[in-house]
Parts: structure tokens; C-alpha cells; sequence
């Protein structure tokens, strides 16, 4: 039935085609941030590991990067030392400045598929106009 919705509306179809044309820069974004896990689990480790019980592991470290990154931010797992509490408040700004930039990625592509579809259309008769 989705895959209905979307052959049969043009709207959704611009959507996706936009999402297509971005998936390279958008697989891009998501391995630089799988990266910066990486990264500030291994910090935070290394500035929390032995001071604070829930972060014992890179991999509870890695649980709190997700969460932090994400900007969802659970509270089961947070740092306790005045090192790991800077290190936190400067993932979580830089995170939030991340998370923007797949917007700003979709929006100019969809922005450009848009403009493509509009020339297309002008080239089409009358009748094939009702679309968009």
C-alpha cells in the first residue's frame, strides 16, 4: 500500500528521488558520525573509565556517545567527573551543529529535483501539467 502511495503521488515521489540523489553525501554523514562515536567513546573511556562504574567499557562508552550524539540523550549513563562532564557539554554542542547538516543535504537536493521537475513539466503539454 506505501509503495502505492508513492507511485501514485508525484509529491512523495519528488521526496524520494531527492532522498536518491542525496543517499552518497547522506551514507557519507552517517560513517563521519559512526566515527565520531568512535572517537568520544575512546575519550570519555579514557576520562571516566576508572572513576565511574557505568562507563567500566568502551562499549558502555559507545552506548553514551550514541545517546549523547543523537541528541536524545537517555540519562541512564552520564559522566561524573568535571573532565567528563567538558568533554560531554562539548559532544553534545558539536553534535547538535552536526545533526544540521543532513538537513541543509535534503533540502538542496530536494531543492534542485524540484527546479528539474518544473523544467521538465513546462516542456509537457497542458493536460500533463496537473500534477505537482
Amino acid at each position: 500500500d506505501v509503495l502505492k502511495l508513492f507511485r501514485r503521488s508525484k509529491k512523495l515521489a519528488l521526496i524520494a528521488l531527492s532522498l536518491k540523489r542525496s543517499a552518497s553525501e547522506l551514507l557519507l554523514f552517517v560513517l563521519v558520525w559512526g566515527l565520531g562515536v568512535i572517537i568520544f567513546s575512546v575519550i570519555m573511556y579514557y576520562a571516566e573509565g576508572d572513576r565511574n562504574p557505568k562507563m567500566n567499557s568502551i562499549l558502555a562508552t559507545c552506548w553514551w556517545a550514541v545517546a549523547t550524539m543523537s541528541t536524545v540523550g537517555y540519562g541512564d549513563v552520564y559522566p561524573k567527573t568535571p573532565t567528563g562532564q567538558v568533554i560531554g557539554t562539548v559532544v553534545s554542542f558539536l553534535s547538535m551543529i552536526f545533526l544540521a547538516m543532513p538537513l541543509t543535504i535534503i533540502v538542496s537536493s530536494f531543492s534542485k529535483t524540484y527546479k528539474d521537475s518544473k523544467k521538465g513539466r513546462s516542456r509537457q503539454s497542458p493536460d500533463e501539467n496537473n500534477g505537482i
